[in-house]
């Protein structure tokens, strides 16, 4: 899954539509390194924008509507660029919908959603924010579901079930097994979990410490999430298990 760290910021996040612009870059790059890799683009604005939101802000708002629109010129470019599967992670209220809109009327029937649809609005984004340089002005909580509101939450993933996704994802995963469990319940779809950067650094600090044993937490917790119910999970640790194995 391809995250961009972009120079060319703008107040919509444009680079992410544009044929040369990073989103392409990162893809065709990965296809070429490695035809057979499954390349999965995340389709967000928060790192190409100047002022760090998820979308186009009006008003200090985001303008949902007009979110919808560069959503679905973003998935059509990554898709034409090489994608397989489009991530959409921007927490816009009937991105599913739009996206696969988007993707049909350019023949691209083929392109799978993942969808990050119960995405929390988590303090546990920080070493991603600040590994990726950040420009947010004001917080996230007004588009991502709150953190305590269980029933939020899962309604989420079945409204992008409903549009379309292919797979729902809970984000971050770790804290919300609770989550995973409720939407595994109510859908048979294969559902995602991703191990954001905080619980990544928790681990990793804890362990250079001596507080725990790194090799034995990182495959309790990644087990943890699979047992909860996650069928493909996401880690910053994937190297570490394809290189030492479970």
């Amino acid at each position: 899954m391809t995250f961009g760290v972009s120079h060319h910021k703008d107040a919509v996040g444009s680079d992410t539509w544009q044929e040369n612009g990073l989103v392409c870059r990162m893809i065709r790059a990965a296809k070429e390194a490695v035809p057979e890799m499954i390349v999965m683009s995340d389709t967000c604005f928060c790192e190409y924008t100047d002022h760090g939101h998820c979308g186009v802000l009006h008003r200090h708002a985001i303008d949902n509507d007009a979110t919808l629109v560069n959503l679905g010129k973003q998935s059509v470019q990554a898709a034409r660029a090489g994608a397989d599967f489009i991530a959409p992670s921007s927490a816009t209220d009937g991105q599913v919908a739009a996206i696969r809109q988007a993707l049909d009327a350019e023949g691209l029937h083929e392109t799978t959603i993942l969808s990050c649809s119960t995405k929390l609005a988590s303090s546990l984004y920080g070493p991603f924010r600040e590994a990726g340089g950040s420009s947010l002005q004001g917080e996230r909580k007004t588009y991502q579901v709150d953190p305590m509101n269980r029933r939020e939450a899962l309604r989420e993933s079945l409204l992008d079930e409903a549009e379309g996704a292919d797979t729902p994802m809970v984000k971050p995963a770790g804290m919300y097994l609770d989550l995973i469990r409720d939407i595994r319940n109510a859908s048979d779809l294969p559902l995602a979990g991703y191990q954001v950067s905080g619980e990544y650094a928790m681990i990793k600090f804890a362990s250079k410490v001596g507080a725990i044993d790194e090799h034995n937490v990182v495959r309790e917790s990644i087990g943890a999430i699979k047992r909860a119910g996650a069928d493909p999970i996401f880690t910053y640790f994937a190297l570490d298990l394809a290189l030492q194995g479970i």
